[in-house]
């Protein structure tokens, strides 16, 4: 194991298709058509070793789809290059299937009038693996997963939170060293998902397997991953420790102030600072520290209220990746 588990370099993947110009007339279009073209990646590069765990993020239309179909080898790279396990998935996307596990949170794999014991039993031969292995692992899985109270149940009468396991444990039949999770706990409900993400990490760390996961939920981000790579309009904006990431974009900080009484008003702020919730107990204020630093904002702040306690703290890591967008598009 002494390259990465997943290297990319410089990958980038362009769209042609044709376009009607609405000014030159529908001859002109027929027979001179206007050809035009979309970068869905430019020139992303990163790395991922083996057991880590890392989140794939950004907005929708950012590249992260497209970006894992050429991992996988659906798609392949308009230029720039893909090492997985040592494989280049334009070249052996058949040896790599047997090395990586997938899981769609849109988009089921599972037989679903059958029971579930007939997926797993399906996947297993799908890899070429032997009876007697098929069903220790079947046994490792059901164990791992709790799957044994509706193991014989046909896939469609399945909960959601039941089907999302057990989508899980069939990408891992195999034991693949990669498992590519996009959206695996859309439409879960809270205590579902928190039992999907702490299977996931068990996985990671009793069998190393590597953990790339695109998540528009900021709860799998936190919880599950240590390393975050952003990526806006096809290329890669920050790649850092998850959690640093609030750390090096924050430019709000939160400041409660509780009453000594009750506020009977609310005055205008200054410059740089604004309400968020106000009630006669508690006020929450929004510090923009690049307008006014939090030392300059409590002194003005306590001259304008008469308070009992303070409280100074960050914005939550979904306001962080949303300012993270935003200022990515205002470059733009």
């Amino acid at each position: 194991m002494d390259q990465p588990a997943i290297t990319v370099s410089n990958l980038t993947k362009k769209f042609s298709f044709t376009a009607k110009e609405e000014s030159s007339g529908w001859i002109k279009n027929l027979f001179s058509p206007v050809t035009k073209e979309i970068v869905a990646v430019d020139g992303v590069s990163f790395s991922v070793e083996h057991g880590e765990r890392i989140a794939f993020i950004g907005p929708n239309g950012a590249g992260k789809s497209t970006t894992i179909k050429m991992l996988t080898g659906i798609l392949f790279p308009t230029s720039g290059t893909v090492s997985i396990l040592g494989l280049d998935p334009t070249k052996d996307r058949k040896k790599l299937a047997y090395q990586i596990g997938t899981v769609f949170g849109q988009r089921s794999q599972l037989l679903p009038n059958l029971p579930l014991t007939d997926s797993l039993e399906f996947f297993g031969v799908m890899y070429d693996l032997p009876e007697k292995i098929i069903q220790k692992r079947i046994v490792e899985l059901v164990d791992l997963f709790d799957l044994g109270s509706f193991i014989s149940q046909p896939v469609r009468k399945l909960s959601l939170g039941q089907r999302m396991r057990a989508e899980v444990a069939a990408s891992l039949i195999h034991k693949p060293k990669i498992i590519l999770l996009d959206e695996p706990t859309i439409g879960l409900d809270v205590v579902a998902k928190k039992a999907l993400r702490d299977l996931l990490i068990r996985i990671n760390k009793e069998e190393n397997t590597t953990i790339f996961l695109t998540s528009h939920d900021v709860g799998d981000i936190e919880s599950l991953c240590d390393r975050t790579i952003v990526i806006n309009h096809g290329s890669v904006i920050k790649d850092l420790p998850t959690q640093d990431l609030a750390r090096s974009f924050v430019y709000e900080k939160f400041i409660d102030l509780v009453a000594e009484h009750k506020f009977s008003t609310f005055p205008k702020l200054p410059a740089g600072i604004r309400y968020a919730t106000t009630n006669a107990n508690k006020i929450t204020v929004v510090v923009d520290i690049n307008k006014i630093s939090v030392q300059a904002a409590l002194i003005k702040l306590l001259t304008l209220f008469e308070v009992e306690d303070i409280d100074v703290y960050n914005a939550d890591l979904e306001t962080v990746i949303r300012h993270i967008y935003e200022r990515n598009s205002d470059r733009a």
